[in-house]
């Protein structure tokens, strides 16, 4: 069975979306602590697409969402799929932190209510938070880089996970947040949320394993254990599909792809190994992490890695392949690059040579 084309096809690489939305869907949500990387991971499935229509979809048909999703990391969802992503992010173990139970139930609250009807950077939801709590809340005792954030903000994952909080348009370079609730009114976590999250991931990745998901999802072993137990789920191979769904293409990929930063292909498939081979496993990775590089696919594995840089409206994107590409592939490649350029509204202009930028930290 050719499980790598499988997940090709359901991760749309091989058969285009139709939309924003979907494309996510199908994606299992889009890494978006780089807003620019997920716009090229959505574009780069979408055919005609550009980063103004992704961003649109965030922000003006709200049929994306921005806020915390697997591992705690920003991501875009599909509005239409967050009561189950919030069933499934609400009920994992929490880490009490500088916060006790009860004080991270009023901080919650009272980022719910300030959030209710404003879209707030941090600094004002600082404000908002304390005058709801108290002093304490504001205390900056919170390790962040070189700087101390406040105490509040160890909820702001809880908060996100809650439905409580998502992003708003950015105030300048300022991050900012409001409520869900605003355009998805009684949003809520479903019950069975983490079933459903379980589906819908073994439909993008699997067969995939209960120690795969555990990754994936920032989740613990013996947790994940009991959300398979009660999905619909049934072993394949070394691994686990949706009951039914164990149809595989007959023909392995071919061709020639492009993924961005923290792409969730790259990102979330396993075992690494058989995506990452050979000298993938070192010039891709970041201490065995995926994402920090742009990647190469060739039919279907790591072969190479990538970088883009722009100036004005010239985009260069340089590719560093480790094993020498025939025509038609070489073809494809710039076909890919003038693809890229397309997304970020460019002129992409190829360039094969060794790539010298070092990981994404």
């Amino acid at each position: 069975m050719s499980v790598v084309a499988r997940r090709m096809a359901r991760h749309h690489l091989t058969a285009p979306g139709t939309s924003p939305a979907g494309v996510v869907r199908a994606m299992c949500g889009a890494h978006a602590q780089i807003a620019s990387a997920a716009e090229l991971s959505i574009g780069l499935r979408l055919p005609g697409t550009t980063r103004r229509d992704v961003r649109d979809a965030l922000w003006v048909d709200r049929t994306l969402v921005k806020t915390r999703g697997p591992r705690g990391t920003v991501h875009l969802l599909p509005a239409a799929d967050l009561p189950m992503w919030l069933g499934a992010l609400a009920r994992l173990p929490v880490d009490p932190g500088l916060l006790s139970p009860a004080q991270t139930d009023e901080v919650v609250a009272a980022i719910a209510d300030a959030l209710a009807t404003a879209e707030l950077t941090s600094e004002e939801l600082t404000a908002e938070v304390v005058a709801r709590t108290g002093p304490w809340a504001g205390e900056r005792v919170m390790d962040a880089f070189q700087d101390k954030w406040p105490r509040w903000m160890q909820a702001l994952g809880v908060a996100a996970f809650r439905g409580a909080l998502c992003h708003a348009p950015n105030k300048g370079r300022k991050t900012a947040y409001t409520s869900p609730a605003r355009w998805l009114p009684g949003v809520a976590p479903a019950p069975d949320g983490a079933e459903r999250l379980v589906e819908a991931y073994l439909r993008s990745y699997g067969p995939a394993r209960p120690e795969d998901f555990a990754r994936w999802f920032g989740a613990p072993r013996r947790w994940v254990d009991g959300v398979f137990a009660r999905a619909d789920v049934e072993r394949c191979g070394d691994g686990f599909v949706v009951r039914g769904d164990d149809v595989f293409p007959a023909d392995p990929p071919r061709g020639v792809w492009l993924l961005p930063y923290f792409d969730a292909f790259a990102v979330g498939c396993h075992p690494r190994a058989e995506l990452f081979p050979g000298r993938a496993a070192t010039r891709a990775l970041a201490r065995g992490q995926a994402g920090n590089y742009p990647v190469v696919l060739v039919d279907g594995v790591v072969a190479g890695v990538w970088h883009l840089r722009r100036s004005g409206r010239r985009v260069v994107v340089t590719v560093e392949v480790w094993d020498a590409l025939s025509a038609r592939r070489r073809r494809k490649l710039a076909d890919r690059v003038d693809r890229v350029g397309e997304i970020v509204e460019g002129s992409a202009e190829l360039v094969l040579a060794p790539v010298t930028v070092g990981p994404h930290a």
